[in-house]
């Protein structure tokens, strides 16, 4: 069967434009354009489109996802699987989210009572969901999945006090990055407790620590865009520094 860029994007939920624009960038190309210069595109086209569309779902950007469809080894039955997994995580990860919405709630009206340990429960798996969402496929696919989910493993794992503390440790961090940086020197003994406090932060989430992997997420906080605004949100310049004061510190 074939459609036209209308047709399609009715049967796949997307806007005729985002149709377009996949064509001038190469992504999604009409199997042909016919005598009236409609664009028309037929079972290939539909098969790949579905396949963008379950990466979107993942929030996996355009350019990701142009790289990996268009990979010689491109497996589509694979792709699928994969899919199928990250899915199933997602959906678990929302469950639990939900599970303990609807407990708090409960629980404030008298219908039942719950734990401390049950309400940071809530937070943690919302700290997880959200950074899953917001870094999840550069973290990935540096270091792995079985890093992250170690990870995620044991910041379940951490207690009421545990949590506290490293929210604590992170407040602390963005009050010696104010104070480092107004020292403009990345090896002041001020930056020097910075990155010591930022290591003591990572080490609440991660399972082991190396420097190697340490300097790997101070760089990525300046080479993406999403965690140099986190920084920088909270102390303007603060990215650069950060990164330069823990190189500086593990050197």
């Amino acid at each position: 069967m074939e459609y036209t860029v209308k047709k399609l994007a009715q049967l796949a939920g997307v806007s005729a434009r985002t149709l377009r624009y996949y064509d001038e960038i190469g992504l999604l190309k009409p199997e042909r354009v016919n005598s009236s210069g409609y664009r028309i595109y037929g079972q290939k086209q539909v098969d790949l489109l579905q396949q963008i569309l379950f990466y979107r779902e993942l929030d996996v950007d355009l350019e990701t996802i142009m790289q990996l469809v268009t990979d010689d080894s491109f497996d589509p039955v694979m792709a699928l699987y994969e899919h199928r997994a990250h899915l199933l995580n997602k959906r678990a990860r929302l469950d639990r989210i939900i599970d303990t919405v609807e407990r708090t709630i409960a629980s404030k009206k008298g219908a039942e009572t719950m734990s401390d340990k049950d309400k940071f429960d809530a937070l943690k798996e919302k700290r997880i969901a959200d950074n899953e969402k917001a870094y999840g496929e550069e973290i990935r696919q540096k270091y792995g999945d079985k890093k992250v989910d170690e990870s995620n493993a044991k910041l379940r794992g951490l207690s009421k006090e545990q949590y506290e503390a490293m929210q604590a440790k992170e407040q602390e961090v963005f009050a010696l990055l104010k104070e480092a940086l107004a020292t403009n020197d990345p090896t002041s003994e001020a930056a020097r407790k910075l990155a010591q406090a930022h290591k003591e932060w990572l080490q609440f989430s991660w399972t082991s620590y190396s420097k190697e992997a340490h300097a790997g997420v101070a760089k990525m906080y300046v080479d993406d865009e999403r965690f140099a605004a986190y920084y920088n949100k909270a102390v303007p310049g603060g990215a650069v520094f950060l990164r330069d004061a823990i190189l500086a510190y593990l050197h």
